[in-house]
């Protein structure tokens, strides 16, 4: 029989079992570091930068421990003191509606959690980005970002909870299909129209100017078939000097975005074949594919969901005695979370089989040599990780590391 006290126990195990495996992946990546250029990236990375690299690539990681074990306590705190009991009777004291109730919850727990996290990411930002030469970040924009992350969450992720909830109330089992209708179409309308509703908040968008590079950029999508009008330069200088363009949208409402970094590095032919590579995402119906993977996976977790969500035992587990909702929903995404990571894994394999095949795109349509060297220059500009262990590629890598991605563009 499954009881409150072998979920706990199960959770316990799941967290402790997970922060592991990510140390271990952690360890595994630190043996392939070393002080001297390795042979296979000569050409790519001269010595001085190589070993920059390698020292960027080692903050982060003990970083990433530091903040990781923080967590961790912290999760174990709370479920070893009853703390998600604590702040459900802080929200009950408030209102006992369900949906109010759980508003307050889950309003309360992200914004406790995000002042906790603040130091790290102030840290992050302002001390191992700026010693790395990345941080262009000001102290107004961190502070503004905080101020529009908190009213998104509040209002978009708030909407959502009260529709979900709504749905359970009128339909109790029957409300994974509604909640799943929601999701889906919400997902559908983000792609289409992130670029174009929430990027404004953070960033500012002006279209491609007239020039050699837009005729350049044309001249492809015309030579593809593939019907572009918006093509968009976004102020990512404005964060970090870092480099990167993004496919979004679908039909009329596709769009190409460049960082203003990006242009400032590349060539345009170097641009070119970037974005070659971002069509080929498009060409290869890689997108629609993500999409539907996403929203089969959505429907799936919430069908599972609908056979626990009404069990005491889940409310019980962490301290609450009758059974709630949005107690349910913490507990069961935390049993989840094993078959979360399993997908996860999938979805970078697969991310990283349609990463090869829009470079092969760009190689056949453009030119592959062009397409090398801007990855080249992207990832010296970025610091990146040219030497990363293969078990860490395999769990965490949704894109193939570089010299993988060069090995395949010169076959």
């Amino acid at each position: 029989m499954i009881t409150p006290s072998l979920i706990f126990k199960i959770i316990i195990v799941i967290l402790i079992l997970n922060y592991c495996i990510d140390r271990l992946l952690d360890y595994l990546n630190a043996t392939r570091r070393s002080s001297e250029l390795p042979e296979e990236l000569e050409g790519i990375y001269n010595a001085e930068k190589y070993r920059k690299s390698q020292e960027y690539d080692a903050a982060t990681s003990r970083f990433s421990f530091i903040t990781s074990t923080y967590g961790l306590a912290l999760m174990l705190g709370m479920l070893f003191f009853s703390g998600f009991a604590y702040v459900d009777q802080i929200a009950v004291g408030i209102s006992e509606n369900p949906i109010l109730r759980a508003l307050i919850f889950f309003g309360v727990l992200m914004l406790a959690s995000d002042i906790l996290s603040t130091p790290f990411s102030i840290y992050r930002t302002f001390v191992i980005e700026e010693k790395f030469g990345f941080n262009k970040t000001t102290p107004k924009t961190f502070i503004l970002d905080k101020i529009k992350g908190w009213l998104l969450s509040a209002i978009v992720g708030g909407g959502l909870l009260s529709l979900i909830i709504w749905f359970y109330m009128l339909t109790t089992t029957q409300f994974w299909i509604y909640a799943w209708m929601l999701i889906s179409g919400f997902s559908i309308f983000m792609v289409m129209f992130y670029s174009s509703l929430i990027v404004p908040l953070f960033n500012k968008q002006t279209p491609l100017e007239a020039g050699d590079l837009r005729n350049a950029i044309e001249a492809f999508s015309n030579k593809v078939g593939f019907a572009l009008n918006n093509i968009f330069v976004i102020d990512g200088s404005k964060r970090s000097t870092k480099a990167n363009a993004y496919f979004s949208g679908l039909g009329s409402k596709k769009r190409i975005v460049l960082f203003d970094t990006l242009i400032a590095d590349l060539n345009i032919k170097e641009l070119v074949a970037v974005l070659a590579h971002e069509i080929g995402h498009y060409k290869k119906k890689h997108t629609r594919v993500s999409i539907i993977f996403s929203i089969i996976q959505m429907g799936l977790m919430l069908f599972v969901l609908s056979f626990f969500i009404s069990k005491p035992e889940l409310s019980q587990a962490l301290g609450v005695s009758e059974a709630s909702f949005h107690i349910g929903i913490i507990t069961f995404g935390m049993l989840y979370d094993p078959f979360s990571t399993i997908l996860a894994i999938g979805m970078n394999v697969l991310s990283r089989k349609n990463e090869y095949q829009a470079d092969s795109f760009a190689k056949e349509q453009f030119n592959g040599e062009d397409l090398g060297n801007a990855l080249k220059k992207l990832s010296v500009k970025n610091l990146s990780n040219l030497t990363p262990h293969p078990a860490y590629v395999f769990m965490s890598y949704s894109h193939p590391p570089l010299l993988s991605r060069l090995a395949a563009l010169n076959k």
